[in-house]
């Protein structure tokens, strides 16, 4: 079970990653629906794993991003997008995401890239 934040602004998506991290039984620690609010919930509750959009209102995900990884560099981030811009992928990439989800994903796709990440910090 991991300590999972999701930033998402749809409302759809949100629930979706929500009802598939209960089933599977990890702990949804917040959830943010704008760049801003993802940073300072994210600071306030330290998840082991972030769900992060890429574009949001206030911050775009890529900014959000860069911040998070300024001051915490192991942090395990999986960005969700419907952007399959390469430039926003290796952006992402570039700035030390763990994985990158493409709209629409399955609950399946969202559960391995947890294990991914996960598997990244226990190793």
């Amino acid at each position: 079970m991991a300590r999972i934040m999701i930033a998402e602004d749809s409302n759809a998506t949100r629930l979706m990653l929500r009802n598939s991290l209960e089933i599977a039984h990890h702990e949804i620690v917040a959830e943010a629906i704008d760049g801003i609010e993802t940073i300072e919930k994210f600071i306030a509750t330290n998840p082991d794993i972030l769900l992060l959009d890429v574009a949001m209102p206030k911050k775009d995900g890529i900014s959000v991003l860069r911040e998070i990884m300024s001051s915490k560099p192991d942090a395990k981030i999986i960005m969700i997008t419907a952007d399959e811009n390469l430039s926003t992928i290796t952006q992402s990439s570039e700035a030390g995401v763990q994985a990158y989800l493409v709209k629409p994903f399955s609950s399946e796709q969202v559960l391995t890239a947890i294990t991914m990440a996960l598997d990244q910090i226990t190793n």
